[in-house]
C-alpha cells in the first residue's frame, strides 16, 4: 500500500517537476516529496487509533495500575504503559509527583519517564512505515529493556533524597477517573491528532529536509568512514551528538531513515535516536524543577550508557 507514496513522488518529481533520475537534486527531491506525504499519513490514520487506545489509560488510571504491584513486574508495567500514556515534557512535572505522592517506588517512575517519551506512538507508527514490523518491533523491545533496566538501577541507588524537598510535601488525592463514551473517545482523537500535528509538524519537515539532503549529496563512504562499522567509537559519538539535540521521534526518524539508506549499522542509528528521545536537553531542564542535580546525571550517565551497550549488541548481532 506504502508503494503509492513512491508512485506519487515519481509524477511529482519526474513529470510535473520536470528533473531528471541520477542527480543529487532529484534524489533529495524525490525523497523528501515521499517521506512528507507517507509520514503525514501514517500520523493522522495510526494515531487517531492509538488515541483511541490512550483514552483508557489517563494518568490517574496509570497511577492506580502500578501501585501496590510486584517490583520486577512494576517496572516492566510501567515501561509498557509509557508506550501508551500521554507524556510531554510540560506534563513531566506533575505526573512524577502524582507517581511519587500515590507511592509508587522511584526507580518505577523512571521507567515510565524514560519509556513514554522514547518508545512513543509516532516513534513505532513512523518506523513501521518506514522500515517495516521488524525494525519498529527491535526498537519497541529495546526501549522497553533500556527503560526497565535504567530505572531498575535507579531504584538500587535509594536515591529519593535527591527528588526536591517540595515534592514529598505535596498530597494530591485520588483523583476521579473520568469514564468516556465512544463518542467522547472519538472527539478526543479527533483533537489530539491536531493537537500532535499543531506540535511536531515543522519538526517532521525539518527531519525530512535534513534527510532529503544526507539521502541526495552526503556520500555514502563518508557516513561509513566515520560511523560505519569499521569505527569502534560510532555508537558512543552518535549518543553524544544527539542529546543536545532537541528534536522529537517524528523530526529525527527521517534523519535515521536517509542515515540507514547510506549503510549506517542499525544499532548506531538506534542509539542516535534514542539519545534524541530520551535524553533532550530541554526535557531535563523541565525534570530539574522536581529532581537535583545528582539525580539528573545519574539518570543521564545511566540512560547513556545503557543505549550504548544496547547500540554495540545489535551491531554485534545483526
Amino acid at each position: 500500500m506504502l508503494k503509492i507514496f513512491t508512485i506519487l513522488a515519481d509524477i511529482i518529481t519526474y513529470q510535473w517537476f520536470g528533473l531528471e533520475k541520477g542527480h543529487h537534486l532529484t534524489e533529495a527531491v524525490h525523497f523528501f516529496i515521499e517521506d512528507t506525504t507517507k509520514i503525514f499519513f501514517l500520523l493522522v490514520t495510526i494515531i487517531f487509533v492509538v488515541a483511541i487506545i490512550r483514552s483508557f489509560f489517563p494518568p490517574e488510571r496509570t497511577r492506580s495500575f502500578l501501585a501496590g504491584k510486584n517490583l520486577f513486574v512494576a517496572h516492566v508495567l510501567a515501561a509498557a504503559l509509557g508506550v501508551v500514556t500521554p507524556f510531554c515534557s510540560c506534563s513531566a512535572c506533575p505526573l512524577f509527583i502524582g507517581f511519587v505522592e500515590a507511592g509508587i517506588p522511584l526507580g518505577v517512575t523512571f521507567s515510565f519517564l524514560i519509556s513514554s517519551p522514547m518508545v512513543n506512538e509516532v516513534a513505532l507508527v513512523l518506523l513501521f512505515g518506514l522500515f517495516g514490523w521488524k525494525i519498529a518491533a527491535i526498537y519497541l523491545f529495546t526501549g522497553l529493556i533500556v527503560a526497565i533496566f535504567a530505572g531498575i538501577i535507579i531504584g538500587k541507588l535509594n536515591m529519593e533524597r535527591y527528588v526536591a524537598d517540595y515534592v514529598w510535601e505535596i498530597r494530591m488525592g485520588q483523583a476521579e477517573i473520568p469514564t468516556m463514551t465512544w463518542k467522547e473517545r472519538i472527539q478526543y482523537a479527533k483533537g489530539y491528532v491536531r493537537e500532535i500535528l499543531k506540535k511536531i509538524w515543522l519538526y517532521v519537515l525539518g527531519g525530512i529536509a535534513v534527510g532529503a539532503l544526507v539521502h541526495g549529496y552526503v556520500p555514502e563512504d563518508f557516513l561509513l568512514k566515520y560511523a560505519g562499522p569499521s569505527n569502534p567509537l560510532a555508537v558512543p559519538v552518535a549518543v553524544i551528538l544527539g542529546v543536545p539535540l532537541y528534536s522529537n521521534a517524528a523530526g529525527v526518524i527521517p534523519i535515521v531513515e536517509a542515515l540507514m539508506s547510506k549503510g549506517l549499522p542499525l544499532g548506531t542509528t538506534l542509539a542516535f535516536m534514542m539519545a534524541v528521545t530520551a535524553l533532550s536537553f530541554p526535557e531535563m531542564v523541565i525534570l530539574s524543577q522536581v529532581l537535583k542535580k545528582q539525580l539528573i546525571m545519574t539518570f543521564v550517565g545511566i540512560v547513556t550508557v545503557t543505549i550504548i551497550f544496547v547500540g554495540y549488541i545489535f551491531n554485534f548481532i545483526i
